[in-house]
């Protein structure tokens, strides 16, 4: 599929720009989730151009039946998409169709018809406790420039020493670490905010890293700074952890978002409330807290027999 060819009727695509607006200016979406929903309608504006024969129109989008949409949905996994995938992107249209709906352009009900695809069951593999401290030292770096190793330490430090996610960390600005700091405030997905405290060594980690950086660091700008000075791209700590496994014989499941796995592993196993580890994560819900540990059944109940008044 050539996506340079999408040909789709103006309008069509006036409304989606407006329906994309939408999402990011109102709901608030992340920028991640906008353009993969951009990607999504795009691929399927190009899949309708050689379905239909023609530039798809709302009148076009109007008729669509679920066999249409199941259509797109197999042309992307013969294409090599996984459930996952497939699920975002249909995800992506009923929220574009139902968009058209409420402005009275379409019905919607083609695709709320079709089922979304069976996601496959997997457990995030935290770290063990050694293997985490291990990552997250200077000395296990390997960068010749000591403040290129300071960076990375620092922003790994945070993201097992707060349960961040990775976008988390390279968000922070110098002021988010005020003298005498205790907790930060993490702006998390949907626009959340949530408070986690500040561990001692994530502080010195960080100080680490901002006495040997050597560029100037606004109070208001990013904090964690690339080789050439601008904003830090996750694909630098990804590629740094990607090294060290092969350094450190790690598997390949000892990824930068496999620490914030082992921050909640750890506090559940040195006995954590699951709802305080839900806070910390930013979850919006207990049971993907659940499932992000690894806890098991006997061991969720373990929790609330001792937690519960009434256990």
């Amino acid at each position: 599929m050539n996506e340079l060819l999408i040909i789709a009727d103006p309008r069509l695509m006036a409304e989606r720009s407006r329906w994309l607006d939408t999402l990011g200016h109102e709901r608030r979406l992340s920028a991640h989730t906008l353009n993969a929903y951009e990607r999504d309608t795009r691929q399927f504006l190009a899949f309708l151009t050689g379905h239909l024969g023609g530039p798809a129109t709302i009148e076009d989008i109007h008729a669509l039946r679920p066999a249409d949409f199941r259509a797109f949905l197999a042309a992307r996994r013969k294409d090599g998409a996984g459930a996952r995938s497939l699920g975002r992107n249909l995800a992506g249209l009923r929220s574009l169709l139902r968009y058209l709906e409420k402005k009275g352009l379409v019905n919607a009900a083609g695709a709320a018809a079709v089922r979304s695809p069976k996601q496959p069951k997997s457990l995030p593999k935290p770290l063990s406790d050694k293997q985490a401290i291990t990552v997250v030292s200077d000395e296990a770096q390997l960068h010749e420039e000591p403040w290129i190793a300071a960076r990375d330490a620092a922003v790994l430090t945070l993201l097992y020493g707060c349960g961040l996610r990775i976008s988390e960390a390279l968000d922070l600005k110098p002021q988010d670490f005020s003298p005498g700091a205790t907790s930060l405030r993490i702006t998390g997905k949907g626009n959340k905010t949530r408070l986690v405290p500040l561990l001692a060594i994530v502080v010195e980690a960080v100080d680490h890293y901002r006495a040997t950086c050597p560029y100037h660091l606004d109070a208001d700008g990013p904090l964690f700074r690339g080789a050439r000075g601008g904003k830090l791209q996750p694909g630098i700590i990804q590629h740094g952890m990607q090294k060290l496994r092969g350094a450190f014989g790690l598997p390949d499941t000892a990824t930068p978002h496999a620490l914030r796995h082992s921050f909640a592993t750890h506090l559940l196993a040195g006995g954590g409330d699951l709802r305080t580890i839900q806070e910390l994560l930013g979850h919006a819900s207990l049971s993907t807290t659940q499932v992000y540990t690894g806890v098991d059944s006997s061991r969720l109940l373990e929790v609330y027999d001792r937690a519960h008044p009434r256990a």
